[in-house]
């Protein structure tokens, strides 16, 4: 059995006292290391460049994004020997004193526990004072939202015309919580997610320089991790290299983290876009033998099927319509909070799979539409026009050119009545029409005159189908009076339809549909 030397540990613990996390140890010393935030480095570059220093700064953006940072390479850079720049030089005394926090006329204060309204009156009593060593007195206040409302407003006649050697720089994660008074007075930057590339580019530069052997795939691994957080991955970095020493794989990231992999959340995706139900709940059941996180893999899941729709919408993507998609990210996105707070995890997990399977077999009224549209034939799909080319017989008897030039007495317009009114084939000739074989039979209901009346006003019909799928009878227009008189006896309802919704003027009119016109 080994004895243990109380002095070997104790000088152990000595020589670890002055250890520093990564996340710390890496925290940006310049503007140019700062990841993922260009807008925001150029807009204060100029502003130190063109001398436009506003008096109060409101830095606002999601947990680990560098605000906190900025308002320190901002004090330091307003502050230091050789100043205003936006680069500092790393012997600058002040410089270091204010990444420290030892300088004096920077101070930062926490506005979680300095949220009274006596504190805040305090502050505002000193910043009357002048600096003592530095150009400016800087107060930075981190989770400025947590002020109460006497305390934002004993601050807001000072925040609105501070002296001239006093700058104001608030941080907040919950933006909608400060008062519109404060933020008017204020210039607001929005401080960005760090996209998971900046985030895996800015762990393998610390890897190299730490001598850590990580793979890509781990690295990528925690970026999913970090959620746009440059804070949080360097915190993940920093565990997994206390649990797996010099060498990083994916599978052990995935281990302690809880997290499922790329392949699953793949074969997850391709399962709910197939409808299989059984290899939904393979998948379930080998995520919870395992004890992975049902509710990062959800977010894994709606991440892939965002990218998923930003590859249908690009045209680079599977067949799979947006909308579909966009439908199954709707319902997966929906069923975050039933995960995460629900009794059950697992079986709101398979719930929130099912749904998302179900809505993306639903399809819009468009959609439909337009599949229907693909199925039918074009010749049926292909109206028939006014004025075609040219048009035989049955016996090849007779051939008349529509698109010949007709004389202005024969019709008035060529307007289209509709696809409600049935217009069938008309032939506008000014020589006497001679009838090819017996005239077709009619009916009463769509029928308005009959062959008698057809013969007293010099129209007569020129063929007879065989068939139901045979050209329509032809009618011969001799006067457009005639036309005008047929019109005439029309029901009251379709000459209203025709005259007064379409807008339309009688060429023919041979048979009309009823139910069409519904």
């Amino acid at each position: 059995m080994r004895c243990i030397n109380l002095a070997e540990i104790h000088s152990k613990l000595m020589s670890d006292k002055g250890y520093q996390v990564i996340a710390r140890r890496w925290r940006p010393k310049q503007f140019s290391e700062l990841v993922g935030q260009d807008h925001v480095v150029r807009t204060l570059g100029n502003a130190i460049e063109l001398g436009r220093i506003a008096h109060a700064y409101l830095f606002v953006g999601p947990r680990g994004t560098g605000k906190t940072t900025s308002a320190r390479l901002f004090a330091k850079s307003l502050n230091w020997e050789g100043g205003p720049s936006l680069e500092v030089p790393e012997d600058s005394e002040i410089g270091q004193a204010i990444m420290e926090g030892r300088c004096l006329d920077v101070i930062e204060i926490d506005g979680a526990s300095n949220n009274s309204v006596e504190q805040v009156r305090d502050l505002r009593d000193e910043c009357q004072y002048a600096p003592s060593q530095c150009r400016f007195k800087i107060y930075v206040i981190d989770e400025v939202h947590m002020l109460s409302q006497q305390a934002f407003n004993a601050l807001l006649k000072t925040l609105e015309e501070p002296p001239p050697h006093v700058k104001f720089v608030f941080a907040t994660t919950e933006s909608h919580k400060v008062l519109p008074t404060i933020v008017s007075r204020c210039q607001r930057f929005e401080f960005r997610s760090i996209a998971p590339e900046l985030i895996v580019g800015k762990l393998a530069e610390i890897c190299q320089k730490e001598g850590i052997d990580a793979q890509g795939d781990a690295l990528q691994a925690i970026a999913r991790m970090a959620l746009g957080g440059m804070r949080d991955a360097q915190s993940i970095l920093d565990q997994m290299i206390s649990f797996c020493g010099k060498t990083i794989a994916q599978k052990d990231v995935l281990e302690v983290y809880g997290l499922a992999s790329s392949e699953q959340i793949a074969d997850l995706s391709q399962s709910i876009l197939e409808g299989e139900y059984e290899k939904i709940l393979q998948i379930t059941e080998e995520l919870s033998d395992l004890g992975l996180d049902f509710y990062r893999a959800l977010l894994d899941l709606s991440e892939r099927f965002r990218q998923l729709l930003l590859d249908s919408l690009r045209g680079t993507g599977k067949s799979t319509a947006p909308e579909q998609i966009a439908r199954m990210l709707d319902v997966l996105q929906d069923g975050e909070s039933l995960v995460r707070l629900g009794l059950s995890d697992k079986a709101n997990f398979e719930v929130t799979m099912f749904r998302a399977m179900e809505a993306g077999r639903t399809r819009s009224i468009d959609q439909v539409i337009r599949r229907i549209s693909g199925i039918i034939p074009k010749e049926a799909k292909k109206k028939t026009p006014l004025t075609s080319a040219i048009r035989k017989d049955e016996n090849d008897e007779q051939q008349v050119d529509y698109t010949a030039p007709h004389s202005p007495e024969m019709f008035v317009s060529p307007t289209v009545v509709s696809e409600a009114v049935s217009i069938h084939e008309t032939v506008a000739v000014s020589e006497p029409a001679t009838e090819v074989g017996p005239p077709a039979p009619k009916s009463d209901e769509h029928h308005i005159l009959d062959d008698q009346t057809d013969e007293k006003e010099g129209m007569k019909p020129t063929g007879q189908p065989d068939t139901n799928e045979d050209k329509r009878r032809a009618l011969r227009i001799t006067d457009p009076d005639k036309v005008a008189q047929r019109a005439d006896a029309l029901p009251e309802a379709i000459r209203e339809l025709v005259e007064n919704k379409f807008k339309a003027e009688y060429v023919a009119l041979e048979k009309i549909d009823p139910e069409k016109l519904i």
